[in-house]
């Protein structure tokens, strides 16, 4: 089994749990389901485009940060320019929580994403009611019907989709009603980096669909070259989470670019 495939069994079995502790109608009835979303799509378009992640761990890289709280870090991702903000919600493999949505979601005004690995139904009603304004579709862990089906959902429920794809296969997963599509830099079975790979693949797309390069951006360099090459979104985590003070290297780094 791939890292992948150990994620989505376990992913299975976090579902199934979740909904036997809380239905559909609880989740309806939080005080952020009625909430009007913020759009990514807008927010790309009319500010630096970063996506700035925060993320305690990875399976590929270990703890990479542990010792800062989600508030401190993206509210200053917030103040110094982001587009918007991506969370991790798994917990086993990447330390995330629901909870770290719901701390922040009063304090920030820019679009949250929640990154999941999203299999099920249920889990686009608990994304709108912790406060999500956008989901993570992912092609590699689900089929073109799915992607379609999914999307529709999330629609009707005011979130936008991210679709991520990372071969040339994936694309097919793609259809027009997809907000932004994701070019993940780096492949989820082996977890190698290729920025011209993705560059091939962005070729690919319609012009006029919304382009994020996702993971392996570790320098300058590789954000200048992306934006050289017509990607309009830049999710980014890593490269701020394993520094001491990730709100500090942000800063920094937006005031390069």
């Amino acid at each position: 089994m791939t890292i992948l495939d150990k994620i989505i069994e376990r992913k299975k079995e976090e579902v199934a749990a979740a909904k036997s502790r809380i239905s559909l109608d609880r989740l309806k009835d939080t005080s952020f389901f009625g909430r009007p979303t913020y759009s990514l799509k807008e927010s790309i378009s009319n500010k630096s485009g970063i996506i700035a992640e925060f993320k305690r761990q990875s399976p590929s890289k270990g703890i990479i940060n542990n010792n800062v709280q989600p508030l401190e870090v993206v509210s200053a991702y917030e103040n110094s320019g982001a587009s918007g903000v991506s969370i991790l919600t798994d917990h086993d493999f990447f330390g995330g929580d629901l909870n770290d949505i719901l701390s922040v979601r009063n304090d920030i005004n820019i679009p949250i994403l929640r990154k999941d690995f999203m299999i099920d139904e249920y889990q686009f009603y608990e994304a709108k009611s912790i406060g999500a304004d956008v989901v993570l579709l992912i092609a590699s862990c689900l089929s073109p019907a799915q992607v379609q089906e999914f999307t529709e959902l999330a629609h009707q429920l005011k979130l936008e989709v991210l679709l991520e794809i990372h071969t040339e296969d994936e694309l097919k997963h793609f259809n027009s009603e997809i907000d932004l599509v994701g070019i993940n830099n780096r492949n989820l079975k082996d977890f190698k980096v290729d920025l011209q790979h993705s560059v091939q693949l962005k070729n690919q797309l319609p012009k006029e669909v919304l382009s994020v390069a996702e993971s392996g951006i570790y320098s300058l360099e590789d954000f200048q070259f992306l934006k050289e090459k017509g990607f309009d979104g830049f999710l980014m985590g890593e490269y701020f989470m394993k520094n001491t003070d990730p709100a500090k290297a942000f800063e920094e780094f937006a005031s390069q670019i």
